[in-house]
């Protein structure tokens, strides 16, 4: 049986939990409708730098961190919209506002959690545009799916990214196998190198855009055996793998479009006035 509690730690903090195995998620709301932990069988999968997440200024590594309306940065931070330019920040404004709970419920055999984000003064400032967000949070003990809702609420066609930027820990990256359909990858600068399946990480950071994905969904497989599978269920969607020397995390990032879609429109979302944009990620754990 799946429970939810919340209780007031830092943050105030959602606990999807099933009652009969060591199964919890944990999603924190205000900092970014962000989810924090996903413990199974006694296994916390995520990773989580605890010093930036009680910074409210610092943007939060680890979880899962929403990015909306772009994913990735503009260069200068600038785009262009009608006829006046806007600065926004890397990876948008969504991974660092507070969401609202607008509903939850539980079964036999799961748990969900939905969080809003709805436009207001201070994201008009820096993205022009009316909308509104859900993310429905459904957690069925190895298993997450993200139901995305956005909808255009203003006069205006409305272009946006949406993407996640989870942490899986790792503590043997070179032990990691990794599976991800795709024959080439991109770093931020520079023209697409054949991608061998694998990744070098006694080298440096890890930074790369893999398109042009002839399935969708992409897996990481540890040393011992057990396996973290994304998927979703959009078309062209694109994959970043991130990692960083010294740090026990990698990042594989399911997003709709690429760095700087706001100004090259390289699959841009657009969304006319009234219209709803819906559909989901799911992350699938499978234990050795």
């Amino acid at each position: 049986m799946f429970t939810i509690n919340s209780a007031q730690d830092l943050y105030l903090t959602y606990s999807l939990t099933n009652d009969q195995k060591n199964h919890c998620l944990q999603i924190v709301p205000e900092r970014g409708g962000i989810v924090t932990s996903w413990v199974i069988d006694g296994k916390e999968l995520f990773y989580m730098d605890k010093e930036r997440f009680t910074d409210p200024q610092l943007s939060v590594r680890g979880g899962i961190p929403v990015l909306f309306p772009i994913c990735g940065n503009l260069p200068e931070d600038t785009f262009t919209a009608g006829t006046q330019q806007y600065k926004l920040k890397q990876h948008g404004f969504a991974r660092d506002l507070p969401w609202e709970v607008v509903r939850q419920g539980t079964t036999a055999d799961q748990a969900s959690l939905t969080v809003a984000l709805t436009s207001n003064a201070d994201t008009l400032a820096v993205y022009p545009f009316e909308f509104l967000v859900e993310l429905k949070y459904i957690f069925s003990g190895d298993q997450l799916e993200i139901a995305q809702r956005v909808t255009n609420q203003g006069r205006d066609m409305m272009p946006f990214l949406i993407g996640y930027h989870p942490y899986f820990a790792a503590t043997d990256k070179p032990g990691l196998k990794i599976d991800i359909p795709s024959t080439h990858f991109q770093e931020k600068t520079g023209e697409p190198q054949p991608f061998s399946g694998s990744f070098d990480f006694g080298g440096g950071e890890i930074d790369v855009a893999l398109s042009n994905l002839s399935r969708s969904n992409a897996s990481v497989t540890e040393a011992n055996g057990d396996k973290i599978t994304t998927s979703w269920n959009y078309a062209n969607g694109h994959v970043v793998f991130w990692a960083v020397p010294g740090k026990d995390f990698y990042c594989l990032e399911p997003w709709t479009g690429l760095r700087n879609a706001m100004n090259t429109g390289k699959d841009l979302i657009k969304l006319a006035p009234g219209e709803t944009w819906q559909h989901s990620v799911t992350l699938k754990f499978d234990k050795a």
